[in-house]
């Protein structure tokens, strides 16, 4: 990913409705929602949601397609990848790599995660 990319996306991302917008796309997985679900679930109105569709499409970060009399969005989940690798890619690089992380791959998102459920689930 080359950083105006990387700009534009975040730049997308920067903004409060777009964010739960992306996120809400996100956790609905490849198959997306109409817009009207979108628009319901974040409480804004159609046209306002439109803009804020249009930012994160020109961003890359959503795609669209036609069913019939509606529009669905879904989060491109490789830009998405992109991003975060392009985010974490020299991770750690001044301590000798993310091999040098701690704890071990703190810089991947998914170890992240793992290590945060590890430590709730410790008595």
């Amino acid at each position: 990913m080359k950083s105006a990319d990387a700009v534009a996306a975040l730049a997308a991302l920067a903004q409060e409705t777009r964010l739960a917008v992306y996120r809400l796309l996100v956790q609905q997985g490849p198959s997306g929602m109409a817009a009207g679900e979108i628009a319901a679930a974040v409480k804004t109105s159609p046209a306002t949601l439109s803009f804020h569709l249009k930012e994160l499409a020109h961003a890359g970060l959503v795609s669209s397609r036609q069913d019939g009399r509606f529009v669905y969005y879904a989060a491109n989940f490789a830009a998405m990848n992109d991003l975060l690798s392009f985010l974490t890619e020299n991770c750690c690089a001044a301590d000798g790599g993310s091999s040098a992380c701690a704890p071990a791959g703190a810089c991947a998102p998914a170890a992240r995660k793992r290590a945060r459920r590890r430590e709730r689930t410790r008595p």
